[in-house]
């Protein structure tokens, strides 16, 4: 009797959603402020967010997820799709669960691309839905980089001028998050032989129950003190994978105080973007 011919699976189902509000507590009105790329042309961030989503998916299955009609209107003048969402969402996590179940959006894998992180690169998106196809058991995955010294020194340096931008995560031997601080973290003595220390990225591939299930959950202690919505997920005990991507040129910063700004352009500058 012949073999039976196996037929390979269908790749799940893809959405990338981009959360973004007007109202940000550190920099208000910050999607609609513009960035000037290499050659001097200036668009709004969100409008970079969604373009660096859109270079590594088709823009049909990318959405912008707001609660504001300034954010609404400026997305839809530049081709995104939009979905408006409550007020009520107290982060991007909350308010992609909102996106994808309001606008019927049928996705088995969700990718939170955060709208202040222009400079995420396409491998990373990339990493994140090969990970997440390839190894099922995994409910939610985040990228990290290794920290150059310079990025280190950077981190430590804004901490002590009291505006942390970046965060910071450490993980056990499986490649699973312990913990992410706006910290520096692992602490270390001021020393030459340091240990890695590794930059979370703003990036998050869910599974559609791991999403759906956040949702239901209440906010955790730690989460509200670090301002870091993944830490509901360890709380709760769901497991978070981290995936180390190599460093991209200009490093990787978002924009969070306003002084970022001129972070994010020498980055575009440096790596050519308009």
């Amino acid at each position: 009797m012949a073999p039976v011919a196996s037929h390979p699976q269908p790749a799940p189902r893809l959405a990338v959603i981009i959360p973004a509000r007007f109202g940000s507590t550190r920099f208000p009105g910050k999607p609609l402020v513009t960035l000037r790329g290499v050659s001097g042309v200036a668009r709004s961030l969100i409008e970079r967010s969604w373009t660096a989503a859109c270079g590594a998916v088709p823009r049909d299955q990318v959405w912008i997820a707001t609660d504001d009609s300034r954010i609404e209107d400026a997305a839809r003048r530049f081709g995104a799709q939009v979905v408006r969402t409550p007020s009520t969402c107290r982060n991007g996590t909350e308010r992609c669960w909102h996106a994808v179940s309001r606008a019927g959006i049928d996705a088995e894998i969700i990718i939170n691309l955060q709208g202040d992180a222009p400079l995420t690169p396409p491998l990373a998106v990339n990493a994140l839905y090969g990970t997440l196809c390839e190894m099922s058991e995994i409910p939610v995955a985040t990228p990290m980089i290794r920290c150059s010294r310079i990025m280190i020194d950077r981190l430590m340096a804004d901490d002590r001028a009291g505006s942390a931008g970046g965060t910071t995560v450490v993980c056990d031997r499986t490649m699973t998050a312990l913990y992410f601080s706006k910290r520096v973290i692992p602490y270390f003595p001021d020393r030459t032989d340091r240990p890695p220390v590794f930059l979370h990225m703003g990036l998050y591939g869910y599974r559609r129950a791991a999403l759906e299930a956040y949702d239901r959950l209440a906010p955790s202690t730690l989460e509200t003190i670090e301002g870091l919505e993944q830490l509901r997920f360890l709380d709760a005990g769901i497991p978070i994978r981290m995936i180390e991507v190599p460093e991209p040129p200009g490093g990787l910063w978002e924009v969070n105080h306003p002084v970022d700004i001129v972070r994010v352009e020498a980055a575009l500058a440096e790596r050519h973007i308009e």
